[in-house]
């Protein structure tokens, strides 16, 4: 069996050598990466890689957010050159692995019929107190098990989407995001050999701020991409513009009394897994110098009393989007019932002259109830984040 990796990674020096070495010793033969115009030394780290031959480096500077087009050739030239069983397309905060630690990623793979096409891998956030800088892997203990209305409580609309594992294929198409797979499930791994993937999304406040900037403008940069309403590097984007990207950051973010606590109530676990088997890796990797650099680069937590004040103020603008998307769903449904009207009043036999007066008189009813749904709440709280909730 021949199993290849692809990731597409832009400014990721904190987390790319321990995810390059990760799945090397989980057991894949190759690693095809796109470095994305990468400044932080990043493309270089990879060319280590690649000097060894255990990495095949490609670049494209383009910041248009083409994930789905460089993913997919990616994809595609896993199995057209190098004649891949299995593909698994990565990003870089991601490790891949057996649910059974006992067993590797290869073996796993190797006991799953390639005749499945396709299938899917549950995704877990790691999570752990936050940081202003520092990759992570020794404080993200915590398996995220919140639930998706506490979540959207916090800013995030729900826990993050399955990622899709497939066949070789010459043909096949990568979705933008690499969750799903143009290639047909027929069906699931065995139990045993089922795999997952832990997520370490928000590894520091200085990594999570580029990572939403990058994001954000590469989406600004492709307006033929339209990311849905609730896309969560879109809202961060707007949250950033706003100036209120610290406090989301910090009020998703939980001090280590609130991991301990919501352990006691299922909503973490802790699991140290991850940090163990990364640790262990050092004396036999194949860049050993990279892999201890990025795993001894030290943390900078914040303070508690400044996470407190930052968080607390992050949920008062969180209440207020809150408020926001609810008048925003209230008009939307308004805009659809005067739609309909107009389509009802253009059926009608009524002079010209008599559906366009109706027309208007339904255009003005709209805009007047949307004004009144927008500020009432906002003006009656007269809350100090109100203005800069209404600039975003």
């Amino acid at each position: 069996m021949k199993l290849v990796v692809t990731v597409m990674v832009r400014d990721e020096i904190d987390i790319i050598a321990p995810m390059i070495e990760h799945h090397l010793a989980q057991g894949a033969d190759l690693i095809i990466a796109t470095d994305n115009g990468s400044v932080d030394g990043t493309a270089e780290a990879l060319q280590d890689y690649a000097a060894l031959g255990l990495v095949e480096l490609h670049h494209d500077p383009v910041h248009r957010k083409q994930q789905h087009s460089v993913v997919t050739q990616m994809a595609r030239r896993a199995f057209t050159v190098h004649g891949a069983d299995w593909v698994i397309n990565a990003d870089a905060d991601e490790f891949w692995t057996a649910a059974d630690k006992s067993l590797t990623m290869r073996r796993a793979l190797e006991s799953t019929p390639t005749s499945l096409n396709a299938f899917s891998a549950p995704v877990t956030n790691m999570v752990g107190p936050p940081a202003v800088r520092g990759g992570g892997v020794d404080r993200l203990l915590w398996r995220d098990h919140r639930t998706d209305e506490q979540l959207q409580d916090i800013g995030i609309f729900a826990q993050p989407t399955d990622n899709a594992v497939h066949r070789g294929d010459p043909e096949v198409v990568v979705a933008q995001g690499n969750h799903f797979v143009s290639l047909e499930s027929l069906g699931q791994p065995a139990p045993e050999f089922a795999l997952e993937v832990l997520h370490l999304p928000w590894r520091s406040w200085q990594q999570f701020e580029m990572k939403v900037v990058n994001a954000g403008r590469g989406y600004e940069a492709s307006p033929d991409l339209r990311p849905s309403k609730n896309h969560h590097g879109m809202a961060d984007f707007r949250r950033y513009q706003a100036g209120r990207l610290r406090s989301a950051y910090l009020l998703r973010q939980p001090l280590l009394a609130g991991l301990v606590e919501g352990q006691q109530q299922g909503f973490f676990a802790e699991d140290t897994w991850l940090r163990d088997y990364l640790h262990g890796l050092v004396p036999n990797a194949a860049v050993a110098g990279r892999l201890s650099q990025a795993l001894a680069a030290p943390d900078e937590p914040f303070d508690e009393e400044q996470h407190r004040q930052a968080a607390a103020l992050g949920r008062q603008f969180r209440e207020l989007e809150a408020e926001r998307d609810a008048t925003d769903h209230r008009a939307d449904d308004l805009a659809s019932v005067v739609r309909d009207l107009q389509r009802q009043l253009a059926k009608k036999t009524q002079p010209t002259s008599l559906r366009t007066d109706l027309t208007r008189t339904s255009r003005r009813i709209y805009r007047g109830a949307r004004r009144r749904l927008r500020t009432p709440n906002c003006q009656r709280r007269r809350a100090p984040a109100c203005s800069s909730l209404q600039a975003a």
